[in-house]
């Protein structure tokens, strides 16, 4: 089982690239959508997920393609940590 990312961002925004490079040192795989050129990525993040500024990150968990399992709103480092401790894996390796 794994959880799906999506980082919603927008150019000018210290507190995404500080988020950006956080989830790229922990090796997440995410999707970045701008929210200044995909319209459709802003009103997700806006309708859907009920965010009004960047950076947002959407987890999505495994099996689920719309329903968010958890949606952070700006960069907290310490958050986020906890939200990776608690997310599903495939990289975890069942001992036999």
């Amino acid at each position: 089982m794994t959880a799906r990312f999506v980082f919603f961002t927008q150019p000018g925004c210290l507190s995404c690239e500080f988020m950006k490079l956080f989830l790229e040192a922990k090796e997440i795989i995410f999707e970045e959508r701008d929210i200044s050129t995909d319209a459709d990525a802003r009103r997700q993040m806006t309708e859907r997920h009920g965010s009004c500024e960047t950076p947002t990150l959407v987890m999505f968990s495994s099996g689920t393609q719309d329903e968010a399992a958890k949606v952070i709103v700006g960069f907290d480092p310490i958050l986020l940590d906890q939200l990776f401790e608690s997310a599903p894996s495939s990289d975890v390796v069942a001992e036999s």
